[in-house]
């Protein structure tokens, strides 16, 4: 029975055991999709990736991302921290890895700069592969209330509705009072499913990212994210909601031209802390470039027979 290696990262942190936990089979050739499910639901982290040739030879890698439910398309932490772990090997299918890695997702091809300090891979700033989508229907105030356990006027309209946006991946955004409500804020499973059968979004399970901005300084964010639907009752960092949540904010402020950075604090309440970096281009109006970026530590290195 052959055995496939593994190592797991905490992604968007510089502290083991802080941050978001990931797994990364780096040469899956040979598993098959329920085998990557079922290893995926063992692991039981928001989500695991596995490695496999590119389709493209001018590509470093195929990469497949799996929740212990189901394949997706895109996601931030598992590509940073994929590309972390890749980017300290000496080659990749027999090519040698450089500075940029190129990766063949579901979502598109996500390009990857890894990040240094020194000689040494500390991290990885991510490129996001689609354009800002906003979702044309939107859920309603009530229903972002109910599935987190909170009252309607918990939720701030006054910069946007609760809205869908998404860069690869959809969610529910939604802006909070303050930090004591984030504090307050639960899923309620039940109310997750009326909403998935509202609206139910491609690729995905209905996912709720909540979130306060800072008053001293708007750009400084803390946030949370829920989605019980896919096993993740809470999720401590969120790249792809993150890089959602700042192209829409970018996309709403004033001004055909901007460059913004934005720092997005999440994972606090479940004691994992986690720092996610945006930074956003818009151009004529329109957010062309999102940008993901964030440290990773070793945690374990293994092997699983399958």
């Amino acid at each position: 029975m052959p055995a496939y290696d593994f190592v797991t990262v905490d992604v968007f942190t510089t502290e083991r055991f802080r941050g978001n936990p990931l797994a990364v089979f780096t040469d899956a050739r040979g598993l098959g999709d329920a085998t990557m499910q079922a290893i995926a639901a063992e692991f039981g982290y928001s989500e695991i990736t596995f490695v496999l040739p590119p389709e493209d030879a001018q590509n470093d890698a195929r990469v497949r991302i799996f929740t212990p439910t189901t394949e997706i398309p895109f996601a931030g932490h598992p590509n940073v921290g994929t590309a972390y772990v890749l980017g300290r090997l000496p080659s990749l299918f027999g090519k040698p890895v450089g500075k940029t890695l190129r990766f063949e997702e579901l979502a598109g091809l996500v390009t990857i700069d890894l990040r240094h300090e020194g000689d040494a891979v500390t991290g990885a700033t991510i490129r996001a592969p689609q354009a800002l989508s906003v979702g044309e229907t939107k859920p309603d105030t009530d229903l972002i209330a109910r599935c987190a356990s909170l009252t309607a006027s918990d939720i701030v309209t006054t910069t946007h509705a609760p809205s869908f946006a998404s860069v690869g991946l959809p969610f529910a955004v939604a802006e909070l009072s303050g930090l004591e409500a984030l504090a307050a804020a639960s899923p309620n499973i039940a109310v997750f499913h009326e909403a998935v059968g509202r609206h139910r979004q491609a690729g995905a399970d209905f996912s709720l990212f909540l979130y306060v901005r800072s008053v001293e300084d708007p750009w400084k964010i803390r946030a949370r994210m829920f989605a019980p639907l896919d096993n993740i009752m809470e999720d401590p960092a969120t790249g792809s909601a993150s890089a959602a949540l700042a192209a829409f904010l970018v996309q709403l402020t004033p001004g055909e031209d901007a460059t913004q950075t934005i720092v997005i604090e999440q994972g606090v309440e479940m004691g994992r802390r986690s720092l996610i970096t945006l930074d956003v281009v818009k151009k004529d109006g329109k957010v062309e470039d999102v940008r993901i970026s964030g440290e990773c530590v070793d945690v374990i290195k293994g092997a699983i027979e399958a």
